[in-house]
């Protein structure tokens, strides 16, 4: 078996130095076939309030230069245990979002044939409406937890059904979502009026919200989610603004009260072992980053991820 392809090697090459991929991985195209790869989507036409996410790839990668192998947390490298690559972008047109959607559904379809799992960094919320359709195809309804300042669960914004607040509730009633195993984590700030809560609580969703953290702390909430998703097929949806501002100012929609850095981390390595089949981290916003912090954290949080990808064995492909 050949071994996987790592990184470019930091005592050799600086970490200034060298390709601007994702961890400084090998591209796609270098390697034929990855267990793993880490795709952009530099879209952002679906925002609400401030543009700019379609630079967060980008910016993801920049800021991902000083990871290493290793991962001491979860005691896993990567790299080593998966072939993983970086696929470069998903490009799509910026000026019409249906045509966006289906483009990003093809192409994370094509990405994933043969069992490969994504690692996708956008871009804006709306896309993880087409990355779950692309993982319904291959596993049936699929469990989600959510992670994000606000519940992404709307119906309309100006009558457009796909934006970055609806993705969650379009995937519910499209019957992709295992609603016996549907969660947001860090939710907090005013919303439209309780029906926000009604309608969500109806679609089937649970609420951990970043105060829920603060009280009850990282272990017994990984302890509810787990229970939650059990054994299910799982998707993990990051949207960087469940950071509170401190720890992620660059992003288009800030709330007050979030999480720190230290705890969205800690909570994703608790599901260590779970059957992660994809996840995505969007929202990053580098116009309003500084000293790249939110960036810096994206990256953290992807890397995150693929190690979580290298504990989790991958489940056998399945018709919906």
């Amino acid at each position: 078996m050949t071994e996987p392809r790592g990184p470019v090697d930091s005592s050799r090459v600086p970490r200034f130095a060298g390709p601007a991929t994702f961890a400084r991985l090998p591209r796609l195209d270098e390697v034929g076939r990855c267990d793993v790869a880490v795709v952009g989507v530099p879209f952002d036409s679906g925002v609400s309030y401030r543009p700019g996410a379609r630079f967060g790839p980008s910016a993801v990668r920049e800021a991902s230069r000083l990871l290493r192998p290793y991962h001491p947390g979860l005691d896993v490298s990567p790299f080593a245990t998966l072939q993983v690559a970086d696929a470069g972008d998903i490009a799509c047109n910026p000026f019409d979002i249906g045509e966006a959607v289906e483009t990003i559904e093809h192409a994370a379809t094509e990405l994933q044939d043969g069992g490969t799992r994504l690692v996708t960094i956008g871009g804006d919320h709306t896309i993880a409406l087409p990355l779950l359709r692309s993982l319904a195809r291959r596993h049936g309804p699929v469990a989600l937890l959510h992670f994000d300042a606000h519940l992404d669960t709307w119906d309309t914004y100006f009558g457009a059904e796909y934006t970055h607040g609806t993705p969650f509730r379009r995937a519910v009633e499209e019957g992709i979502l295992d609603t016996e195993a549907v969660g947001h984590v860090g939710t907090r700030g005013p919303l439209y009026g309780k029906k926000d809560l009604e309608d969500d609580r109806r679609m089937g969703f649970g609420i951990v919200t970043s105060a829920d953290v603060m009280r009850r702390g990282v272990d017994e909430v990984v302890d509810a989610l787990r229970q939650r998703i059990g054994a299910r097929p799982l998707y993990v949806s990051i949207d960087i603004d469940v950071l509170d501002p401190a720890h992620a100012p660059g992003t288009g929609t800030p709330e007050a009260g979030g999480l720190t850095s230290r705890e969205l981390l800690e909570i994703l390595r608790g599901l260590a072992g779970a059957n992660l089949v994809g996840a995505d981290v969007v929202e990053v916003a580098p116009a309003y980053d500084h000293a790249e912090i939110t960036s810096v954290a994206a990256s953290h949080v992807a890397y995150d991820l693929v190690s979580l990808l290298a504990l989790s064995a991958p489940l056998p492909e399945q018709s919906p």
